[in-house]
């Protein structure tokens, strides 16, 4: 018989693979002594990428295995619409192991707007929504990403937002100095996404070398190759 508590207490994390969601993953283990059963990304199925990153989807699968945490991949169109990317959610909820997940956790840090979709959602399929990170201060959590030995670099930039030349650096002190007034230091009002490669989360780095620089879509894209690979 299926233990009922042990799936109403189990958390699963909504993972990008960039450093809001490794801040959520080290909070998690390190503050709230939670160690995820999974973590859960789209991928857009027209390039195998992660949705909006565009990281490619052996360097996901990486990452979960540097942090021994199994990872549930949820296919979506490129041009996905919330009735499809709801359904697909539903589908992946209710299979193993997200059907032991009571409460899906997510890094995100204040749009209210946002936070009461996830609930209202979650609500639906009987489950909680937890945000571990809700409400910090984005300049103190830079820091923090930093100062704990997190290595990141920006694999997406918004140029509307933000200069495309910021797009392939490393999300270090330097870039941080180097970000214009307007620009939030974690990038939460969508001026650049990342990628982290390194940090306490894992047991091993993710060895990367930089591809070409994509323009496409509106968004400067850095791609990111596994250490060895040419394509």
């Amino acid at each position: 018989m299926p233990d009922r508590q042990a799936e109403e207490t189990a958390v699963a994390l909504s993972w990008s693979g960039g450093k809001d969601s490794a801040l959520a993953l080290w909070t998690l283990r390190e503050e709230l002594g939670i160690e995820p059963l999974a973590l859960l990304t789209t991928l857009t199925e027209d390039f195998d990428r992660v949705s909006m990153h565009a990281v490619r989807s052996a360097l996901l699968r990486a990452q979960a295995a540097a942090a021994g945490i199994e990872l549930v991949e949820i296919g979506i169109p490129a041009a996905c619409v919330n009735e499809v990317y709801e359904e697909r959610m539903a589908e992946a909820l209710a299979r193993p192991p997200l059907d032991r997940a009571g409460t899906i956790a997510f890094a995100d840090l204040y749009l209210a707007d946002v936070r009461a979709y996830r609930e209202e959602r979650l609500a639906q399929a009987d489950r909680a929504a937890l945000f571990p990170l809700w409400g910090r201060d984005t300049t103190a959590l830079a820091h923090q990403f930093i100062d704990a030995g997190f290595e990141a670099t920006l694999v997406t930039v918004d140029p509307s937002r933000l200069d495309p030349s910021f797009v392939g650096r490393r999300f270090d002190q330097q870039l941080l100095a180097d970000l214009p007034p307007t620009a939030d230091p974690c990038g939460e009002n969508g001026e650049f996404h990342t990628f982290v490669h390194s940090g306490p989360i894992f047991d091993r780095p993710i060895e990367i070398e930089l591809g070409d620089v994509v323009e496409r879509d509106g968004f400067a894209f850095q791609d990111l190759l596994p250490a060895g690979r040419s394509d």
